[in-house]
């Protein structure tokens, strides 16, 4: 590690060309600069200046460092935490060189004075420093060259790591080679997606489009073999899952894409997670499968995450089922969507829920409306149709303003403060909607049912 130690110390020269004061501690061991800090960690009136504390104190520093951003200071303190992999006390001997690694390749990556050499340099011979670090190493060393938009290297560094074996501890980070392997298949699948958008431009009659159809397949080979084992473990694999599935929807296995994507959904071992059934979902209607079908991936996305945008996709399916049930569901669904404060100027939800209502309660349904209503009627009235949304809301965008206050007069009646303020506006596009805005909030409020039916 001398050498990087060197490096290092290149980087902590200050803009001036000088490098800052350093102290050496009892143990033989560089400072870096301001050595008044060391000798004011202080405990029972004695100084910490025996290796441990010197080297904790050191941590600490380095931590404040990257915290503010002081890359140059950060890289000081580092070329004398490097000592730390000499430490007598065990525990900290083997815990040292991934605490090295995920501080010296933070400080790397954003030091001014730094490079893709300098990276790999470090990167390299932390790999050899504690076996079990290898792997991680590897494959953070592959996503800072993806970064960098060196993708050859990256596979190449992949490669490398795929082949790792270390007696028995290999078989304790068989996940880890699992998913370095699936980022070498992310990386593979990169280059067919490349050769797929070139392969849509020839003519299928062309030499060339047979040639390249050919290549296209063994790299799609290859990315299935490097991602396969990787999603039969649990965990999040967003970009692997889909990733494989577009291959195997262009090659036309649409039984196996389902069958990935329905276990990524519904596969108890997995952890929840929203996305599993969007893709699905997507598929799914891809495939134009029946609406019950589209229901169902949608049911557990609405209970993960009641404010997805997809929710009014959900709503309209709901709507046009023929179950009571359903139906019901789909009026709960857009005022779910509008509890959230980041759905309150979406015009198509409240468009959705405008209409909707005025449907349900022409249905003779109000006792839905009512059970909706029940929960929220305590903090909705400030949340959406305050005096002051009334103002806000018209001014910006007067359609959003029309179809809240219809929500509002039905919900509220109407002496509503919103739907009075938006009735007496004078706007020559919007005057006929907010005079039939008015008959049918007369017509149909829950306030007072009893007015017309």
């Amino acid at each position: 590690m001398s050498d990087f130690g060197e490096e290092l110390t290149d980087l902590a020269v200050t803009k001036d060309g000088k490098r800052e004061t350093s102290v050496l501690s009892n143990s033989g061991m560089y400072f870096p600069w301001l050595q008044e800090r060391v000798e004011t960690v202080v405990t029972g009136g004695k100084r910490k200046r025996d290796f441990a504390q010197t080297t904790d104190a050191c941590l600490s520093f380095i931590q404040e460092a990257l915290l503010k951003h002081q890359w140059q200071q950060a890289a000081e303190y580092m070329h004398s935490y490097l000592q730390t992999l000499e430490d007598s006390d065990t525990y900290k001997r083997q815990a040292a060189p991934e605490i090295i690694w995920k501080l010296g390749s933070e400080i790397l990556f954003y030091h001014p004075k730094s490079n893709v050499e300098t990276f790999n340099s470090f990167a390299d011979r932390m790999k050899n420093i504690g076996v079990l670090n290898y792997l991680k190493i590897s494959l953070q060393h592959a996503l800072y060259l993806v970064h960098h938009g060196m993708l050859e290297d990256a596979k190449r560094s992949l490669s490398n790591a795929e082949t790792w074996r270390y007696g028995e501890k290999s078989s304790s980070q068989e996940v880890l080679i699992n998913l370095v392997q699936a980022y070498k298949g992310l990386l593979q699948h990169h280059t067919w997606s490349r050769k797929k958008t070139e392969l849509s431009k020839l003519d299928e009659d062309d030499y060339a489009y047979t040639a390249k159809s050919q290549n296209m397949l063994s790299q799609s080979c290859k990315t299935s073999a490097n991602i396969c084992a990787l999603l039969k473990t649990p965990g999040v694999w967003d970009p692997f899952v889909k990733s494989y599935v577009e291959m195997l929807e262009f090659y036309g296995d649409l039984d196996g894409a389902r069958e990935i994507l329905t276990n990524y959904a519904y596969d108890q071992k997995f952890p929840s997670n929203p996305n599993a059934h969007i893709y699905l979902y997507e598929f799914l209607k891809r495939e134009k499968a029946p609406r019950a079908k589209l229901i169902s991936a949608l049911k557990i996305l609405h209970e993960i995450v009641p404010s997805h945008s997809l929710m009014l996709e959900f709503h309209t399916l709901l709507r046009k089922s023929e179950t009571e049930e359903h139906q019901k569901l789909a009026l709960g669904v857009l005022f779910e969507v509008l509890d959230f404060a980041g759905c309150t100027k979406n015009i198509t939800a409240w468009k959705y829920l405008a209409k909707y209502l005025k449907q349900t309660l022409m249905e003779n349904h109000p006792v839905w409306v009512e059970e909706e209503w029940k929960s929220r009627r305590s903090w909705w009235p400030t949340f959406h149709f305050s005096f002051f949304w009334a103002k806000s809301d018209w001014k910006a965008d007067a359609g959003l303003a029309c179809e809240k206050a219809f929500v509002a007069g039905i919900l509220l009646g109407k002496g509503c403060r919103y739907f009075r303020y938006i009735l007496k506006q004078d706007h020559e596009t919007l005057k006929k909607k907010i005079k039939r805005m008015k008959k049918s909030v007369k017509k149909y409020s829950i306030v007072n049912p009893g007015v017309s039916t």
